[in-house]
């Protein structure tokens, strides 16, 4: 019997391939997805006629979705497991994109933000399924290499979302003749989303994807240790990272909602290269993602944070203080200092937590709602002061990202004490 063990454990690990590359194109998905769903804001406040803190809602009814439905995907992996929850996460976002058809028809914002959310809730339960699925297919040592690998293809759909977006879904209001003419162009890009994302969400069913065995969360310590009953509210280190990631991912996505908007106000004069521009923001993410792996090697996560941090809020100032191409590129150059902030936080406020782990990841993933009021915010201050002096509230998360890193970020309890 033991000599038939052998072959399928020498197997094993060249079948991790296939898998790996499948799951690899959904983090491309969603990172796709998620950066189309923000050039929407432009697009609504044109049709709409919307002040920015309301165009700012298709935002916050995405990033909603992730305060609503990460504990509800989390169940249900539980109950049926990650491969099909990829699968039932997919067809989630195919209904989404689907009612894009009659919300464009009706010229209907509140069926826009129903899309929206839907999507949004796709898109959770698919980020709630791949990370971990990611982190366990193959050997442990090499996880966070496949992670961060995985996370460049997120950055890539990033990328390439927003020309495609300026492509055939942004236009120029004067060009079309009706508020019916302008929402009508959603309609074939996100048909088109959604036919993919079926035979993707086909494919995945039919696929073999190796059985990971379904497990609690961390915990290594007994049942009935006191360790377990603590409140993760006493590590101070892990709800400032909380608040950390609330803030980063508020930032991050507002600031490529406005954009847009914000490059046309500095002279640029069309949707196509405005959106081109957002794109080369998301590619600075990519790059600085893809970078920063090598950097951690040679500095401290907390320093390199801190130094990110206060360089993004520096090139908000300087965009606040000038105009044109000046104020243009240094919120381009954002995106290269966001990269590296979400990972680092999120190890940051995690450390030291012991069997406390997964009570500390579950409260940081929960701050990502934060994409959804830090827009908002954005869009309100734009009103009453302006797209560049909004900029302030920016700035202030950027800020705090860097004392984070270099003092919230130190443990003052752990586990021990």
């Amino acid at each position: 019997m033991s000599t038939r063990s052998t072959p399928p454990a020498t197997q094993s690990t060249p079948s991790y391939i296939g898998p790996f590359i499948t799951v690899t194109a959904l983090f491309f998905i969603f990172g796709f997805i998620t950066n189309l769903n923000m050039a929407l804001v432009p697009h609504l406040r044109s049709i709409f006629n919307l002040s920015y803190a309301w165009a700012m809602l298709a935002e916050s009814a995405f990033f909603l979705a992730y305060f609503v439905f990460s504990s509800p995907a989390s169940k249900l992996i539980e109950m049926i497991g990650y491969k099909r929850t990829m699968v039932v996460s997919l067809f989630i976002q195919v209904v989404g994109c689907l009612l894009f058809v009659p919300a464009a028809k009706l010229v209907s914002f509140p069926l826009f933000l129903a899309a929206v959310f839907i999507v949004g809730a796709g898109v959770t339960a698919l980020q709630t399924a791949v990370n971990p699925y990611v982190a366990i297919l193959g050997p442990e040592h090499s996880a966070p290499a496949r992670l961060t690998l995985a996370q460049a293809l997120n950055s890539l759909g990033g990328t390439i979302a927003p020309l495609v977006a300026g492509a055939y879904i942004l236009t120029d209001p004067a060009k079309m003749q009706s508020k019916a003419a302008i929402a009508d162009t959603v309609r074939g890009p996100y048909i088109a989303i959604a036919a993919g994302l079926l035979i993707l969400g086909i494919a995945v069913a039919f696929m073999h994807l190796p059985h990971i065995a379904q497990t609690q969360s961390f915990r290594p310590a007994k049942e009935g240790d006191p360790i377990l009953s603590r409140s993760i509210w006493a590590y101070s280190h892990t709800v400032l990272g909380a608040l950390g990631i609330f803030l980063y991912v508020g930032v991050e996505v507002g600031l490529a909602s406005i954009a847009v908007n914000y490059f046309k106000s500095q002279g640029v004069d069309s949707a196509k290269t405005a959106s081109f521009l957002v794109s080369l923001y998301w590619f600075g993410a990519l790059v600085g993602r893809l970078l920063g792996a090598w950097v951690l090697t040679k500095m401290k996560s907390g320093r390199l944070l801190g130094a990110f941090g206060f360089i993004a809020a520096a090139l908000l100032v300087v965009s606040m203080s000038t105009t044109g191409q000046t104020a243009i590129w240094t919120l381009v150059l954002c995106g290269f200092f966001n990269s590296i902030m979400f990972p680092n936080i999120f190890a940051l406020g995690i450390a030291g937590l012991g069997p406390m782990t997964s009570k500390g990841s579950g409260l940081i993933m929960t701050a990502v709602v934060g994409g959804a009021v830090v827009p908002f915010l954005i869009g309100a201050a734009a009103d009453k002061m302006g797209i560049q002096h909004s900029f302030v509230i920016p700035i202030f998360c950027y800020l705090f990202i860097a004392y984070y890193g270099l003092w919230g970020s130190k443990p003052k309890r752990t586990v021990a004490g």
